[in-house]
């Protein structure tokens, strides 16, 4: 599938495709510095887009390593500045990429995104021109209220989002072992994953055993935090002809703040999600019956059944028994979901591992676990609560 020159009025992401993808080494408490990673997987995207680190127009990050060290050491000085925790939360950097080349502002805009188990932060702030990291004012904003949920000692998003998936329990039937399910399927997916930092099997015995976390969330139902970078090259679609491989296209992109911040919202358990899936597919004639594969934020296990049923790709309700015994959601299923393992069992990068596989798919370059019938269409989404991001990516 190739964009068309002529794009309508309004979806200038059709210009931008992803020319370039870089991962880093990947695993817990590597004790590399951030920005020694940071380097290792912008080299890489660079090389794989076939671009000069002196041909960027732009550098943009939501953290962990500021852009003005990384303009540093690639001795560049980008005019570009796109970052924010705005709509689209952290895939925010993207989005303002893609829309930045759709309308011209820039040719080449690097992104990545750096995590560290140990310190680390989503709201750092280079202020070289590049752009720096998310802002807490930002941040702030998009959060919404949170003085009633820490008053009540709800200190973790695990705190937060059980709440949802409680109320998701009692309103449509959904069980611990449809949850359980999910972890299973993105371990099998990790076992075909080099890079993932857990790949060893688990039984349902396994999960539903695992150490309480937040009433219904146990330690499998969380995601895994390691040392790690990701970024991608954003490029004017003209630059797919000068690529070795297939161009990844942006077809639609959909963000959203999401209304009543954690839990006030008028339709709740939903999210914000509901809101960016629909600004998305507002963007597109393609539809949740087109999507190939899926490749939707786990930071637990909740927010994946969130996501199926915010973009539409089951029913309201129907998540737990869509996913229930894992064979549509299976490499050779229906929809393959969270192909590379996920963030529960690959590692936690914050929805940039997320996009990184699904660029692999498109491409065929997934290795073991590439999909027998090569995807056109796959759909990524990121954030949970008042925070999310999506985009459905063509090749």
């Amino acid at each position: 599938m190739t964009a068309d020159a002529t794009v309508p009025a309004g979806l200038t992401e059709r210009r931008a495709i992803i020319s370039g993808t870089g991962i880093s080494r990947i695993g817990r408490r590597l004790g590399v510095p951030g920005l020694e990673l940071t380097l290792e997987a912008v080299r890489a995207a660079l090389a794989d887009a076939g671009v000069d680190a002196r041909e960027l127009t732009g550098i943009a990050s939501i953290g962990d390593t500021p852009v003005d060290e990384v303009a540093a050491a690639l001795d560049v000085d980008p005019t570009y500045e796109g970052a924010g925790f705005r709509t689209g939360g952290l895939l925010n950097p993207v989005m303002d990429a893609c829309l930045a080349v759709g309308t011209g502002r820039a040719r080449h805009v690097l992104v990545y995104r750096t995590v560290q188990m140990l310190g680390g932060d989503v709201v750092n702030s280079g202020n070289g021109a590049g752009g720096g990291g998310a802002g807490k004012e930002d941040l702030a904003r998009v959060m919404g209220p949170m003085l009633p949920l820490l008053g009540a000692h709800a200190y973790s998003a695990a705190n937060w989002l059980a709440m949802n998936c409680m109320r998701h329990m009692h309103e449509y039937g959904t069980t611990k072992e449809q949850l359980g399910w999910l972890a299973i399927n993105t371990r099998r997916n990790a076992a075909r994953n080099p890079l993932a930092v857990m790949r060893e099997p688990i039984t349902m015995d396994d999960y539903l055993s695992a150490r309480p976390v937040s009433t219904p969330f146990g330690l499998l139902d969380c995601d895994l935090p390691v040392d790690g970078s990701i970024a991608v090259v954003v490029s004017t679609h003209e630059h797919a002809d000068a690529l070795d491989h297939p161009a990844v296209h942006v077809e639609a992109i959909g963000g959203a703040r999401g209304v009543g911040g954690w839990t006030s919202r008028p339709d709740y358990p939903a999210m914000a999600s509901v809101d960016a899936a629909a600004e998305m597919w507002a963007r597109t004639d393609l539809g949740p019956g087109d999507v190939d594969t899926a490749q939707l934020y786990d930071g637990f296990t909740f927010l994946t059944f969130a996501w199926l049923e915010a973009l539409g790709l089951v029913g309201e309700g129907e998540a737990g028994p869509f996913v229930e015994g894992a064979t549509r959601i299976a490499l050779d299923g229906e929809l393959p979901l969270n192909t590379y393992g996920g963030q529960l069992s690959a590692g936690r990068m914050h929805g940039y591992w997320i996009l990184h596989e699904a660029c692999a798919q498109l491409r065929g370059e997934a290795g073991e676990r590439q999909i027998a019938r090569p995807p056109e269409v796959a759909v990524v989404a990121n954030g949970g609560g008042p925070i999310a991001g999506c985009m459905l990516l063509t090749r």
